[in-house]
């Protein structure tokens, strides 16, 4: 029985948000298709009516939740709101539901060129979208590069970290405070 173009689209979105979620908890190489296919709803069998390959997959993955997280900066609004979201326990906890460099970075650098393009891509929106949100000055891009790291960095640090040790929640606590200093907000 063949299914309707609309059926198909909703059914490979469906794939893309699993792998999405999945690619950020876990990584990509602790997730198999047929992980991604089962989470989706689906049988491994028909991944490849939807991509070619599992890298294929990943790269769209990375661009899905990357468009994701710019929706999500879209709608908290400026950095004084964003960054207390960003370095926060629940961020801290939901590494499948947040931001793909402080999920994947590491996993990123072992990537095919074509998944490291879009991680460069999404980050690099991001980096612009900070930007936009810093005062004016000569060094406003120097200080969006920075203060994207320092958010990245303290996330990554803090999920390292053994939530019942008050480092976990310290990394996050200091780098909040630097951030919103950074970001004009102090």
């Amino acid at each position: 029985m063949r299914i309707s173009k609309a059926q198909a689209k909703e059914n490979r979105d469906r794939v893309l948000a699993a792998a999405a979620k999945l690619f950020r908890e876990r990584g990509f190489e602790e997730v198999a298709v047929g992980d991604v296919m089962k989470a989706a709803g689906f049988t491994h069998g028909g991944f490849y009516n939807h991509f070619p390959s599992k890298q294929a997959l990943a790269a769209e993955a990375l661009d899905s939740a990357w468009t994701q997280m710019a929706d999500e900066r879209a709608r908290v609004g400026p950095l004084a709101d964003l960054l207390p979201r960003y370095l926060s326990k629940a961020a801290r906890n939901a590494p499948g539901q947040t931001c793909p460099a402080a999920a994947l970075a590491g996993d990123v650098a072992r990537q095919p060129p074509e998944v490291k393009a879009v991680f460069a891509d999404g980050l690099e929106a991001m980096i612009a979208s900070v930007q936009a949100g810093l005062p004016d000055g000569a060094d406003r891009r120097a200080r969006a590069v920075e203060l994207v790291a320092r958010m990245v960095g303290a996330l990554m640090l803090s999920r390292a970290v053994p939530d019942d040790r008050p480092l976990a929640n310290e990394l996050l606590e200091v780098n909040l405070r630097s951030a919103l200093k950074a970001a004009g907000e102090s």
